[in-house]
């Protein structure tokens, strides 16, 4: 991923007062770097960093601003140079200011889980409204869900009811054969991240 353009890269760069105030709160939300265009087409790194969690209006209202700023003048099209704090999901140079909000507001609300089931989503919005429906949660890994899922059923509970006592020992349930084949069959969907693992319903 590009880093932040910082005073000294590139052939001339522009800062500001508001850009380095923020380097302290991107440690807590999603941000975006947008660009002006006109002037990074002209060697000169102009930019700041935004809080993406806004809604769409109020981010092209910091958009504008900057390019408000623009030292070429009459600056009009940016782009997103880089980001930090989407997890899984990868912004896009042109992604709309629009989609951007709707992320980055959902990974406040939700965590890293929604970031990875945006990825998943590769930019549909319907899918995106899934989210809270598709989430089975954040598990330590497959088979413990998998685990979870048929106690909640019941299953293991009425296996042991069905083998007599003096055979328990000798039966065993394959939790890992089960968790494999509820992905590979489609019913779930799992993203690994750095503590286990976020499960999502694979039909949604």
């Amino acid at each position: 991923m590009e880093q932040p353009p910082h005073t000294g890269a590139g052939p001339e760069t522009t800062g500001t007062d508001q850009q380095e105030g923020h380097e302290g709160l991107r440690e807590e939300r999603p941000w975006i770097y947008v660009a002006s265009l006109s002037d990074y087409n002209a060697g000169i790194l102009h930019g700041s960093w935004i809080d993406a969690d806004q809604e769409p209006e109020e981010l092209q209202a910091e958009v504008n601003e900057m390019l408000a700023r623009s030292p070429s003048g009459h600056a009009e099209e940016f782009a997103v140079h880089d980001f930090e704090l989407f997890g899984d999901y990868h912004v896009d140079e042109y992604d709309s200011l629009n989609w951007i909000s709707t992320i980055a507001s959902g990974i406040t609300e939700h965590g890293p889980a929604f970031a990875a089931w945006a990825a998943r989503c590769d930019r549909d919005g319907e899918s995106l409204e899934r989210f809270e429906d598709a989430y089975r949660g954040d598990w330590p890994s497959i088979e413990e869900y998998a685990e979870s899922l048929l106690d909640d059923l019941g299953c293991l509970h009425e296996l042991d009811d069905a083998v007599p006592e003096v055979l328990r020992a000798y039966v065993d349930v394959d939790i890992a054969g089960f968790a494999r084949d509820l992905e590979l069959g489609g019913d779930i969907t799992s993203v690994d991240h750095a503590s286990g693992v976020w499960i999502f319903d694979g039909t949604l």
